[in-house]
This record gives C-alpha cells, structure tokens and sequence, in this order.
C-alpha cells in the first residue's frame, strides 16, 4: 500500500467508481469529491452515495480507508457552457469534430478545486478517470493536459501534488477487465446496477452493461466494452 492520502473525484459513474476502489486499494486513506455543474445527467449525483455505501458494507478492508465525501456546487460551469451536457441540446458532432457534449474547462476546473480541497484536507494525491483511449477526442482527458496540470497545481500551492489516472491507456473493455480484478464480481455488480453514465440521466431499464437509455455515447461505449470484455473473460 502507498500511505499517502488521496483525493479521487468521484462522479458516480463506472470510471470514477473503477478508480474508487483502484485508489481504495492503493492508498491509505481516501476521499472523495463531486460536483453538481448543472448537469444534464444529474442522476449521477444520487448514486454516488449508494455507491460509497456498497462498496464499504461489500469490502471492510476498503471501508477502514474510506474517509468523507464532499459535493461541491459550481453551476457557473454551466451557465458559460453551452453544450449537450448542460442543456437539452441533441447529441451532436460539432464543426470542429468534438462532440458537443464536450464542457470546456470541465476537467481543469475540477482538478483545480479538487486541489483547494486537498490542500486544506492534507491529501496529496488526485485521482482522476480521465481516458486517453476511449475518450472521443476530449482535449482535458489526454495525458499531455494531465501532466501539465499536474505541474500547474504543483507550483500554484508549493505542494507536490501527484494526479493519478489509472485509465488512461485503458479502452472501456479492459476498464471492465480492472474492476474484475479489484473487487471479482461483487464489484463489477456495484458497477452494472448502481453506477450512471448515461448522457440523459435515463434510469429506468438494467441492461447487462448497467442502466441506460442505450443509445447516447456514453452508454453505446459502455455497452461495447462490456461485449467485448464479455468475449475474453476468463471465468472461474
């Protein structure tokens, strides 16, 4: 185990859940942090509880690391953001190729705040879902912005603060394949029925991906990469 403390930012989707329990598993206390954007999805916020709350009654070792949670209110992000997530706008390709479900600055004003908590909560260690692979061009999800941040925040507080992304090379099939191997199937269920990612905060059918409308990108990209994870688990 590495004994510093973490900060993982935690929606209440799969990725963020994934990097929950790898961070649970990795560091000796951890906390973590939300953040209501106005969110077109805010369903999300609901099941970040339910989540916490699974994986501490599901893992005791998990729950003896497991320290506060903190929402924290930033609805400016969506009164400047005018996109998909922030509105009824239709999913769409923009003019420039990204998705308009794209939220400028999101990332970066997460990890900043995410930064102020941690200084004042003495955690040095961010941990973030961002993706590189499976990431539909996001300019704040690519590795290069991770490290730049990194040193940003490291030299705007005089703290050495580390930002983790354990999925960054990861397609959505080996981030499955991970949480398989962290928590075995107990985990991979808290993900299927308690975890939301899906872009319209639908709720209602359980798929055996998890719950979704089925046709928005994010949850196409679930969808897929629990097929494929499906097609190459080894099972015992």
């Amino acid at each position: 185990m590495n004994p510093t403390h973490a900060l993982v930012l935690f929606s209440g989707g799969q990725d963020s859940t994934t990097c929950l329990a790898w961070a649970l598993e990795r560091h000796a206390n951890v906390e973590t942090v939300g953040f209501d954007y106005g969110q077109r999805h805010r369903v999300e916020l609901d099941c970040r509880a339910v989540v916490r709350d699974r994986l501490a009654q599901q893992f005791p070792a998990w729950s003896q690391r497991l320290g506060p949670d903190h929402l924290l209110k930033i609805d400016v992000l969506g009164q400047i953001s005018d996109t998909a997530l922030t509105s009824d706008a239709e999913i769409a390709l923009r003019s420039d190729g990204l998705p308009n479900t794209f939220v400028p600055g999101r990332n970066l004003l997460f990890l900043t705040l995410a930064a102020a908590l941690a200084y004042r909560r003495d955690l040095s260690v961010l941990v973030g879902g961002m993706c590189e692979t499976d990431y539909s061009g996001y300019p704040d999800c690519r590795d290069r912005t991770m490290k730049a941040m990194q040193q940003a925040l490291t030299l705007g507080t005089d703290r050495p603060f580390v930002i983790e992304t354990p999925l960054m090379w990861l397609d959505k099939a080996a981030t499955w394949a991970l949480a398989q191997q962290l928590g075995g199937d107990a985990l991979v269920r808290i993900i299927r029925e308690d975890t939301h990612t899906c872009y319209l905060g639908e709720r209602g059918q359980l798929h055996a991906w998890g719950h979704g409308c089925g046709a928005c990108p994010a949850c196409a990209l679930r969808a897929q990469g629990h097929a494929a994870w499906q097609q190459t688990a080894v099972r015992p």
